[in-house]
């Protein structure tokens, strides 16, 4: 009992085998030449692709058994599963921006107002991240997903039902405020099954859904509105909760490794609730940003959905006149480009960031997290030159139709070159505590998501699309410099930090000793 009167000695004891873990992590294990002049002559099954396999080096690293608990198959139907989770909360993001006028009309109200709703819906769920990113670590995955699809639910229910604004709104916050726990439990889960050279290929196929479901979710929005009531879209984002919730239910089992629960046993309730505050205070999450690596890959990550939605929210508002389109489905349609490009980047971002991560082990002989990044740099810039392009050639008229669909195909297939690497970073930094630097990084994210869905219509009517685009340009391009700055350096911030983390700790134990003696 002696070790659970306080909670904080337990806390620092799993931080020590947070930084133990995250050495061992880098430990390869290395075939000697005579080992694979041996390996060579047998015949084994392998799920490396050609272009990875390499003849010299048979890279494991320490604690790797913990991902062979699950076959490949049923590793697969989860990650289906966790997909479909992600693609609640974001296209319920950007349904409604089809039906915008039609849902102002409803409640006697104006388009500013209504995209406003989807602002705070943003907000939400960047402010959520950071009680589901602890209570994911101390409770496990399982039921926190299960309760959030439960709430997801019920408050879809309610938006369709919504008698007044007042309850659009309320309603919709709290559906966003389930939402984002689908994507930071989901994100966790694909790092507690595959092997870290594995990850990124199973998180492309989970953001897949994250991000297909705000380019596709207009063009679904647009094809009920102009043929039903745009309540309709609430009833069908309810059935797809529902569809969730059955089979996480059924097929999704526990997948962390390790509770922190575990350690509440035996407590007084008065320890009990002193620990839980500590554990799932959100200040936990704010304070990771005191790593500079964390805090930049969350700004390169907040600069990409920043350009998303500053690019998907106001289609109807700008390529209706530019075009001189008519309906919903016909704005609706434009949305079809970037959703494609996210389907045909989901099959490629992932394995390609894998891919970087296995040769430069074959270089260093260790992982490096930091090395993952470069697989995102070329495709940042891709992102950021499409958007200006975008915006310019809408400006001024050019290019027709088929120039502005183009950039924004190539601009959702770059996309997906750049989100596997970012989430995944995250995931391999900080094993023991990944669904909360997960969660920090989509509570930024999704801040500036609200900021540019908030900003970019009275943006464009001030200053046009051309300008606008171009700031979202700039934006992309500083993150990508000072991502490029991280994998080179980011190894020297963590050990940095946490140098300075133990030389501050050891005064104030020596100061503890002194007092106790």
């Amino acid at each position: 009992m002696a070790e659970t009167s306080d909670p904080r000695s337990g806390e620092k004891a799993l931080d020590q085998i947070d930084l133990e873990k995250q050495e061992s992590h880098f430990a390869p294990i290395v075939s000697t030449p005579d080992d694979i002049d041996c390996l060579a002559l047998e015949q084994t099954a392998s799920r490396v692709s050609n272009h990875d396999m390499h003849p010299v080096v048979s890279y494991i690293e320490a604690g790797d058994e913990v991902y062979d608990r699950l076959s490949l198959t049923r590793k697969h139907i989860i990650t289906a599963i966790l997909s479909l989770c992600g693609f609640l909360a974001p296209i319920s993001s950007t349904t409604v921006l089809a039906a915008v006028p039609e849902v102002a009309e409803t409640f006697n109200t104006t388009g500013t107002i209504i995209n406003l709703s989807n602002a705070l819906y943003m907000v939400f769920m960047g402010i959520s991240p950071v009680f589901w990113g602890p209570l994911g670590q101390c409770y496990g995955r399982r039921w926190i997903c299960i309760y959030a699809l439960v709430m997801f639910l019920a408050f879809s229910i309610g938006s369709a039902l919504a008698p007044n604004l007042v309850a659009f709104f309320i309603f919709r916050i709290l559906t966003a405020f389930q939402g984002t726990c689908l994507l930071i439990v989901g994100a966790s889960c694909i790092g507690d099954i595959f092997r870290p050279t594995e990850r990124a290929s199973g998180l492309g196929w989970f953001l897949s859904g994250t991000l297909i479901g705000p380019a596709f979710g207009p063009f679904i929005g647009g094809i009920i509105v102009t043929f039903k009531s745009w309540r309709d879209i609430f009833w069908l984002q309810s059935a797809l909760g529902g569809l969730a919730l059955v089979l996480v239910f059924f097929f999704l089992p526990e997948t962390i490794h390790y509770k922190r629960s575990e350690q509440l046993q035996g407590m007084t309730r008065k320890q009990y609730i002193k620990t839980m505050w500590e554990w799932t205070n959100p200040w936990r999450v704010l304070k990771l940003y005191k790593y500079p690596n964390l805090l930049i890959v969350g700004m390169a990550s907040s600069s990409l959905v920043w350009n998303m939605y500053s690019l998907l929210t106001p289609i109807r508002y700008v390529l209706n006149p530019r075009f001189h389109l008519t309906t919903p489905l016909q704005s609706g349609l434009f949305y079809i480009a970037p959703g494609c490009g996210y389907l045909l980047g989901t099959f490629f971002g992932g394995r390609w960031a894998d891919y970087i991560v296995k040769k430069w082990i074959r270089k260093r002989g260790r992982r490096v997290p930091e090395d993952r990044l470069r697989s995102a740099l070329v495709a940042m810039l891709v992102v950021a030159f499409s958007m200006l392009i975008y915006g310019w050639s809408v400006e001024k008229a050019v290019g027709g139709v088929p120039l502005p669909v183009i950039v924004m195909f190539i601009q959702g297939i770059a996309q997906l070159f750049c989100f596997p690497s970012l989430n995944t970073y995250c995931l391999d930094v900080m094993q023991r505590r990944s669904a909360e630097v997960v969660a920090g990084n989509y509570l930024l994210r999704y801040l500036f998501a609200a900021l540019g869905s908030a900003t970019c219509l009275p943006a464009i009517e001030k200053i046009g699309v051309g300008w606008f685009s171009t700031i979202s340009c700039v934006f992309i391009v500083v993150s990508t410099g000072f991502v490029m700055l991280t994998t080179h350096s980011g190894e020297k911030m963590r050990n940095w930090i946490e140098g300075n983390k133990e030389e501050a700790e050891e005064p104030a134990q020596q100061e503890t000793k002194e007092t106790k003696t």
